[in-house]
């Protein structure tokens, strides 16, 4: 039932809920918020790679799209809307941070991998090889290969070319590929 015994009402559309926050509804941002918050999470996390600088991005990126909700201009979802003000405050925390690189693993630190906690050391190895991409390439493989964006997604939210997509993912895939070789020898020695 809805409000006051009448019908029930239907959620309000993401656009719905922008356009009624430019009109002065002060809980429909609030609400936009709160049904994207953990997708919008992941994507500064996946970004940056550490939680703080993730939640300080998230809420650098909502102060701006609550800031600048009047300048949506409705030719895309609203979703792509917020995911690239995410990422680019992201990006924008990344540069004036302008993190250390991790220093490359050594012999002996390839061989403390232990077999009970392989699937965790790898991950470990393969999160620090991404961390040392550079931060537009790290973006951009992020969203292609890990969040699912296709390219054209990929390039609105970057606010980049398709090209300069495919050109930032093939470079951070070939980086990966060698600096995540010795993973895969590894492998092999450890099938034998």
């Amino acid at each position: 039932m809805g409000t006051f015994g009448g019908p029930p009402q239907r959620p309000r559309s993401d656009a719905e809920l922008l356009a009624a926050h430019v009109a002065g509804d002060r809980y429909a941002f609030e609400e936009l918020f709160y049904r994207h918050h953990r997708q919008l999470y992941r994507l500064a996390r996946l970004t940056t790679r550490d939680p703080e600088d993730a939640a300080d991005a998230l809420q650098d990126a909502m102060l701006k799209a609550h800031r600048r909700a009047r300048t949506f201009r409705n030719d895309a979802a609203v979703t792509s809307w917020l995911h690239r003000i995410v990422v680019n405050a992201c990006l924008d925390r990344l540069r004036r941070d302008r993190v250390r690189p991790a220093e490359p693993l050594t012999d002996e630190d390839v061989a403390a991998v232990g077999d009970p906690t392989a699937q965790v050391d790898t991950a470990i190895v393969i999160e620090t090889a991404l961390m040392r991409l550079p931060v537009e390439q790290r973006a951009a493989v992020v969203a292609v290969d890990m969040q699912g964006y296709s390219v054209a997604e990929t390039a609105r939210l970057l606010g980049v070319p398709q090209g300069t997509v495919k050109s930032r993912c093939s470079r951070a895939r070939a980086r990966l590929a060698d600096e995540l070789e010795h993973l895969d020898a590894r492998a092999a020695t450890a099938a034998d």
